[in-house]
C-alpha cells in the first residue's frame, strides 16, 4: 500500500479526484493512502515521514529519538512550537513545546518512499527529556532506555561526572534545572540494589484484553501511570495525560446509581474492587485472579428466545423483596461480588448471561452476554418500553441495532429491557478480538464532559480513526438526524462509540467502524424533560433544528449536499412509516401507561418527520 503526500508525491487536484472516486482515503489534510491494503501498517511504516510532513519544523524527541520510530503502542514523540496531538488510526503523534535552545542532530530514516533526513534530540537532550516532570514524553522513556542513554553519555565524556557536567550545560541553557538534577542523580547513582520504601496504598494492576496482557496500570498514591506491555496485538489503552487515568479505562467505570451502590470513594477503589468490564477488559492485581474469570462469548442468541419483542425464556435474576427489600438493593447484592462485570452509564442496569436452555441469570460466574435494564420510578416506569420502541424505529431506519426484547418482571414490576451485547465474540469458533470505545475516550474527555462537544467535533475525531470514514461520517450524520426525529435528548458522547475488531494474530485493528445504535430514547415524554434539547450541538444549535442546519452540518463534515438530502429524505420517510405502523410488543400492550406514552412518542416523531420533509419540498 502506498502513502501519498500532497505537494510531494501527488498534486492536490489528483488527490482530490482519486479520493472522490474511492481510490484514495484521506487521513488528514494532505495525507492519503490507497483504498486497498493494510492502512495501519502503511501509517506506522511511514510514521516519521507523516509527522515531518505535518510538522516540518518539529524534531523527534524522547523515546522516538532513541527508536527513530513510534513506540510499540503506536505513539510518536516530537517537539516543536506548541503542545498538540494528532491521531491517525493506530498512530498518535504527540508534540510538546521544544526548549528555547534545543540540541539536535540529523537522523536518517528509511521507508518505502526512500530515505528521509530529520532532526532528532541529541543524546544529551533526550536524556534530559527523560526526567521532565508530569510529561508523557518522559513517561515513554523506559528504565532500560535511560540506562542505555546514560552509558552512551559516559562513553562519550569519559566518566559519569564529566557526562553530568555536559548535561548540565544544556540544562542551564534551557532552564531545565529539575531535569538536570534528575539526570545528574541517575548518572552518579550507585547501581547496587536499593530497596525503596513502599506506599501500601499504591496500586499495581494488570489490564488484559481477551485474556492477553495490555499493560500495567499503577497508582503511587498520587497519580496514575500506564505502562503498555509488549503485545503482539493492537493497543487498546493509551495514556494521553500523564498522571491521569487513561480515558479508555475511565469510560469503563460505573457512574450514577451503580457508583452510589458500590460506595467506592474514587476510581482507585473502583478499579481495585472490580474485575470484569465492557470491551472484554479484565483488571486485577495478578494473573491468577484473571485466569479464573469466564470469557464473554455469546453462545445463545436472544433471537432464540423472543417472540414479537417479548422474551420467551426464563428470568432468574434479581426480584423485588416481599416486604422491605427493594429491587435496587437486591441488584446491589449482585454487584458486591468482584466477579460481577461493571457497567458504565447512569441508568440502572445489570449484567446477565443467557444460558442454552433460555434461562437469563446474573453474569457473576457466567459469560456476560446481555444487559438488563429494569424500569425506573417516579414517572420513568415505561423507560424500557420507550427504548425498545425507539430501537425498533432505528432498525427500520437502516441502522444496525443489537437484539432487544421486553421482559416480564416478577413481583408486579414494570417490564424490563434486555439488550444483546455486540462487542463480544459470536460462538467458540469466533477468534476475533473486539473493543468498543465511546467518544469521550476518543476525544480524550472525562465522562463528566459527555455533553461538552459538538457533532462537528465528533466528525474530526472519527475521520482519522475509521477504516471506512466516508460511510461512518454518513452514519454519524444520520444518527444526528435520527436523534432529532425521535426527540432523543440524551445522545451524548458516551452513547456514541466505535467498535474495533482485530483478527487473531493481527497487530492492528482491521476494522474500526461506527458502533450499532444503543441507548436511543425519546426523552421529551418523561417528567421534567418536556423541553429537552439535543445533547450535542450541530451548526451551533441544540433545538429548533431545520433541514438547513443539517445541510450545514453535512458541508462541515465533508458530506455532499446530494448525499445529505438523500439521507434526510430516507430517514423521515422510514421513521414516519414505522412509527405509524409499528405495534407495541404484546407485553407492552398490557401496560396502560405504555399505550399512552406510545401515542406521545408517535406524535412527536410524526411532527418532526413531517416538518423536516416539508422543508425539502
Amino acid at each position: 500500500m502506498t502513502l501519498h503526500l500532497v505537494g510531494e508525491t501527488i498534486d492536490a487536484k489528483s488527490a482530490h479526484q482519486r479520493a472522490q472516486a474511492g481510490e484514495l482515503i484521506q487521513l488528514v489534510r494532505g495525507v492519503y493512502v490507497d483504498d486497498q491494503g493494510n492502512i495501519e501498517a502503511t501509517i506506522l511504516g511511514h510514521a516519521v515521514r507523516i509527522a515531518h510532513y505535518l510538522y516540518p519544523n518539529a524534531f523527534l524527541s524522547s523515546a522516538s529519538a532513541v527508536l527513530l520510530a513510534p513506540t510499540s503502542d503506536g505513539r510518536l514523540f516530537i517537539s516543536g512550537r506548541r503542545n498538540q496531538r494528532t491521531r491517525l488510526r493506530t498512530l498518535e503523534i504527540i508534540q510538546n513545546e521544544a526548549p528555547k535552545q534545543p540540541s539536535t542532530a540529523l537522523a536518517v530514516i528509511g521507508d518505502e518512499l526512500g530515505e528521509l533526513r530529520i532532526h532528532a534530540s541529541s543524546p544529551r537532550q533526550r536524556f534530559l527529556e527523560a526526567f521532565r516532570l508530569r510529561s508523557e514524553h518522559a513517561s515513554a522513556v523506559t528504565t532500560e532506555m535511560r540506562a542505555q542513554m546514560a552509558a552512551r553519555l559516559v562513553d562519550e565524556y569519559g566518566d559519569p561526572q564529566a557526562a553530568a557536567d555536559a548535561v548540565w550545560v544544556l540544562a542551564r541553557e534551557n532552564e531545565w534545572y529539575r531535569e538536570g538534577e534528575g539526570a545528574e542523580r541517575f548518572l552518579l547513582a550507585e547501581r547496587g540494589p536499593v530497596k525503596a520504601p513502599v506506599n501500601k496504598a499504591a496500586l499495581d494492576l494488570l489490564v488484559a484484553w481477551h485474556g492477553e496482557d495490555q499493560g500495567r496500570l499503577t497508582h503511587d498514591g498520587f497519580e496514575w501511570r500506564w505502562k503498555p506491555a509488549r503485545s503482539a496485538g493492537p493497543a487498546v489503552v493509551r495514556e494521553t495525560t500523564p498522571g491521569k487515568l487513561p480515558a479508555f479505562i475511565e469510560s469503563l467505570l460505573p457512574e450514577g446509581w451503580l457508583a452510589q451502590v458500590l460506595k467506592e470513594r474514587d476510581e482507585r477503589e473502583a478499579l481495585r474492587r472490580g474485575r470484569r468490564y465492557m470491551s472484554n477488559i479484565t483488571i486485577a492485581e495478578d494473573r491468577r485472579q484473571l485466569s479464573a474469570l469466564p470469557a464473554d462469548i455469546l453462545t445463545t442468541s436472544l433471537g432464540e428466545y423472543s417472540d414479537a419483542g417479548r422474551f420467551t425464556g426464563t428470568y432468574a435474576g434479581p426480584a423485588r423483596g416481599e416486604i422491605e427489600e427493594t429491587f435496587e438493593q437486591n441488584l446491589a447484592r449482585i454487584f458486591a461480588r468482584a466477579e460481577t462485570p461493571r457497567l458504565s452509564g447512569v441508568q440502572i442496569k445489570a449484567p446477565m448471561s443467557l444460558m442454552p436452555d433460555g434461562t437469563l441469570v446474573p453474569a457473576i460466574n457466567q459469560p456476560f452476554t446481555h444487559i438488563l435494564k429494569p424500569a425506573g420510578t417516579a414517572g420513568f416506569e415505561t423507560l424500557p418500553i420507550v427504548e425498545w420502541f425507539c430501537l425498533e424505529l432505528g432498525r427500520s431506519a437502516g441502522f444496525e441495532v443489537p437484539g432487544a426484547v421486553l421482559l416480564e418482571m416478577p413481583g408486579g414490576m414494570s417490564p424490563a429491557l434486555v439488550i444483546e451485547r455486540f462487542d463480544i465474540r459470536r460462538g467458540l469458533a469466533d477468534h476475533r478480538r473486539l473493543a468498543i470505545e465511546d467518544f469521550c475516550s476518543i476525544l480524550d474527555l472525562p465522562a463528566s464532559a459527555k455533553y461538552d462537544a459538538t457533532i462537528e467535533r465528533m466528525a474530526r475525531g472519527l475521520r482519522p480513526l475509521s477504516t471506512d470514514p466516508a460511510r461512518d461520517l454518513d452514519i454519524l450524520f444520520r444518527r444526528a438526524v435520527f436523534a432529532w426525529l425521535i426527540a432523543d435528548g440524551d445522545m451524548h458522547l458516551k452513547n456514541l462509540a466505535l467498535i474495533k475488531i482485530a483478527e487473531l494474530g493481527d497487530k492492528a485493528f482491521t476494522s474500526v467502524r461506527f458502533a450499532p445504535l444503543y441507548d436511543a430514547v425519546t426523552t421529551r415524554v418523561f417528567p421534567g424533560l418536556g423541553g429537552d434539547r439535543m445533547a450535542l450541538k450541530l451548526n451551533g444549535k441544540d433545538d429548533r433544528l431545520t433541514r438547513q442546519d443539517f445541510l450545514a452540518l453535512a458541508r462541515t463534515i465533508g458530506l455532499s449536499a446530494e448525499g445529505a438530502e438523500t439521507a434526510i429524505t430516507e430517514l423521515t420517510a422510514r421513521v414516519a412509516q414505522r412509527a405509524q405502523s409499528s405495534p407495541l410488543s404484546e407485553i407492552a400492550i398490557e401496560v396502560e401507561a405504555a399505550r399512552t406514552i406510545k401515542d406521545k412518542v408517535i406524535g412527536l416523531v410524526l411532527e418532526r418527520c413531517r416538518a423536516l420533509a416539508a422543508e425539502g419540498q
